[in-house]
């Protein structure tokens, strides 16, 4: 039997003192930007509060990515594709992070963000662009939702009060360098 995660609502994490914020960004804001978003808020229990928005959003969230984060247990109410400008705004949450997660995006000039958060880029490959079978297509999907599950994992796991921001920084763009192994992929087709 095929071990699933409960679902887990707002309400069971409730947010700390100090919640860290964490925008992802994307070009069009319909899937790897909205995976983020969704295990950063899961996998955070309240110490994080994740984002996701882009450059040029899509204006809807991709069905195969509201299909894979329900697969997963996730909830899905509520998600939407943002423009980034709303979270450069006076009124908006200052951000402590902010990761993009796909090549385009990273290359585009971004507004200035509010407090001066931390950056990393941590590419994944658009699983919107492959071409094929639904079969090629969900594959696509899971793999890039595993990797983003993956990073963000590492992530959650740094002392981040005890690193000081030369040291955060070169953990954040290693993480962007992380990638599944080979048998791990193998494994997300099972």
């Amino acid at each position: 039997m095929l071990w699933r995660p409960e679902i887990v609502t707002p309400e069971d994490c409730p947010v700390t003192e100090k919640a860290y914020r964490v925008l992802f960004l994307c070009t069009g804001n319909s899937a790897r930007s909205i995976f983020a978003e969704s295990i950063i808020n899961r996998l955070g229990r309240g110490r994080f509060v994740g984002y996701s928005a882009g450059s040029h959003p899509a204006g809807f969230v991709q069905p195969l990515a509201i299909e894979i984060l329900k697969r997963n247990n996730y909830l899905t109410e509520g998600l939407r594709s943002k423009d980034w400008a709303e979270f450069a705004t006076p009124e908006a949450p200052v951000m402590d992070f902010v990761f993009t997660v796909c090549d385009k995006a990273a290359a585009e000039v971004c507004p200035v963000w509010p407090g001066q958060p931390m950056t990393a880029h941590w590419g994944v490959p658009d699983p919107a662009a492959v071409e094929g079978d639904e079969v090629a297509r969900i594959m696509a999907y899971r793999v890039a939702f595993r990797e983003l599950q993956n990073r963000i994992q590492i992530f959650l796991s740094l002392p981040l009060a005890s690193l000081d921001r030369l040291k955060l920084q070169r953990k954040l763009d290693e993480i962007g360098r992380t990638r599944l192994s080979e048998a791990e992929l193998r494994a997300e087709g099972d």
